[in-house]
């Protein structure tokens, strides 16, 4: 039976892990779990799972838990908190760690799991974009596998399996276009909240959602996805696929190439990486060709969405100008200017906009920096949130700064290549 730990077990990518475990009885067990402030469903799942060890986001819902679970329910149970407590799970004794946290906060458990020598199933794509050379340095060390929950990157994985990575000329990721995919730029500067949470394909959580409908999660996954497979930005490309039938493609040297097909499931790539290297049997319904009649690709329109420029602009070579925290800078901004969007404090457009201007900003105090810790990052992502927010607050003059973010931008598509 293999030991699961859990980070973010009420979110959603939690929830559907745990589904993989009930339509699995005696292959898993879930060993410990770490949530936020949703006590009232980690109770439930304690209940169920009765996991030895679980986390919580501060002392006092440590104590509400503990209140709401009774004295059998709370037996061999120990209830943890804070950034400490996420590491006890990321730390504790398991086969298998889901990174399943949203944004930032999972990159140090994350670190902790791997430094501990446990395997990774990651979700929390954030992890590699913040510090993808650090955690792929620090699982090289431990000799700890990496195995992607993403549907994307599931997909290269499993298209990748049994090749030579020197025969990749290129991985193709594909993406839905979000609810605006049609939209013209004036729907999407007056686009409400609800709209761009209503994903055409995917059920997910807030945060995702909106990156969804910016194409900002897209650009993340470029930024991941060079880590992942050790790929350069150049050997990475964007189709835009509104049914979400195919995952992600690779082609290979010869032109051959591989793509993995399902219908949008989260359950089916969480379960490639929970039961790797075996496959595990799922009760979901098979994917019928015939029926779907056709498969529909288009490249992205990247005025109406810059955030894909965005991701290989953060990508650039520090001989040429670039940094290695770029890629924590953006990832920091974005989080900052969705939540703003999601209490409906700005358009949807202005997302990007801050982002761009953060991130040239960055580029041109630090060319060439480089990332030697896990306190480099930390500082660059502290920095950036701060000057999302100066941005949203008009601390800066906004006027100036949009026009030399969209030249800087513009250049950047010029020089460097910014999408291929």
């Amino acid at each position: 039976m293999k030991r699961l730990a859990i980070l973010g077990s009420t979110g959603s990518v939690g929830e559907q892990t745990l589904e993989v475990l009930d339509a699995s009885p005696g292959r898993f067990r879930a060993v410990a779990l770490a949530a936020g402030r949703n006590i009232a469903k980690l109770a439930d799942q304690v209940r169920r799972y009765r996991p030895a060890l679980v986390s919580v986001a501060d002392a006092e819902l440590a104590n509400d838990l503990a209140r709401l679970l009774s004295r059998t329910e709370r037996e061999g149970v120990e209830i943890v908190f804070g950034p400490d407590g996420l590491d006890a799970v990321a730390t504790t004794s398991a086969d298998l760690v889901v990174a399943a946290l949203v944004g930032a906060l999972g990159l140090r458990p994350t670190l902790a799991a791997i430094d501990a020598g446990r395997a990774v199933a990651l979700a929390n794509k954030e992890v590699m974009v913040m510090a993808g050379a650090l955690v792929q340095r620090a699982a090289a060390r431990k000799g700890v596998a990496i195995l992607p929950v993403d549907s994307e990157h599931s997909a290269i994985f499993q298209a990748l399996a049994g090749q030579r990575r020197e025969d990749v000329a290129k991985i193709i990721l594909t993406c839905s276009g979000g609810p605006f995919r049609t939209s013209s730029a004036e729907e999407m500067a007056n686009a409400s909240v609800e709209e761009a949470l209503a994903h055409p394909n995917w059920d997910m959580g807030a945060k995702i959602s909106i990156d969804s409908a910016t194409l900002m999660n897209k650009a993340l996954e470029v930024i991941e996805a060079r880590w992942l497979f050790d790929v350069a930005p150049s050997q990475i490309e964007v189709v835009v696929h509104p049914q979400s039938i195919v995952h992600s493609l690779v082609e290979f040297v010869d032109r051959s190439v591989l793509a993995q097909l399902g219908l949008p499931d989260m359950r089916v790539p969480i379960a490639v990486a929970l039961g790797h290297p075996e496959r595990v049997p799922l009760d979901v319904p098979s994917l019928d060709l015939a029926a779907l009649g056709r498969l529909d690709f288009e490249a992205p329109d990247r005025e109406r969405f810059p955030s894909l420029d965005l991701a290989f602009r953060s990508l650039q070579p520090t001989g040429e100008g670039g940094s290695e925290a770029a890629p924590a800078v953006l990832n920091a901004a974005n989080e900052v200017t969705v939540a703003r969007f999601l209490a409906g404090g700005i358009p949807l457009p202005r997302i990007c906009e801050v982002n761009g201007l953060v991130l040239e900003e960055h580029l041109a105090e630090e060319p060439g920096a480089i990332v030697l810790g896990l306190d480099d990052i930390v500082r660059a992502d502290a920095w950036a949130r701060a000057r999302a927010q100066d941005h949203l607050d008009g601390k800066v003059d906004s006027g100036r700064e949009l026009q030399r973010g969209s030249n800087e931008r513009a250049s950047a598509r010029r020089t460097v290549g910014a999408m291929p």
